[in-house]
């Protein structure tokens, strides 16, 4: 288990970068699976989010992808 604090930083910081373009969605995409476990309140956002880019989208519409995207992330350091 990493630090709280660490995850924070980590998942604010790509969530800016992916959303002014500096970051593609497949490094997001490796990021996010790589997460280990995390303790409450972080915990479920963490599940969701690996679970939401685990999967390969191929065909999804990639403005309504990236929201979803934005949205994963946001949670995980909102929580």
């Amino acid at each position: 288990m990493k630090k709280l604090e660490d995850l924070i930083h980590s998942a604010k910081t790509v969530h800016d970068r992916y959303a002014s373009g500096r970051m593609d969605r497949e490094i997001v995409r490796q990021w996010a699976i790589g997460l280990g476990g995390y303790p409450e309140p972080h915990a479920a956002a963490v599940a969701e989010a690996i679970a939401w880019f685990k999967p390969l989208r191929e065909g999804a519409d990639p403005v309504e992808e990236k929201i979803v995207d934005l949205a994963r992330l946001q949670a995980i350091y909102s929580a």
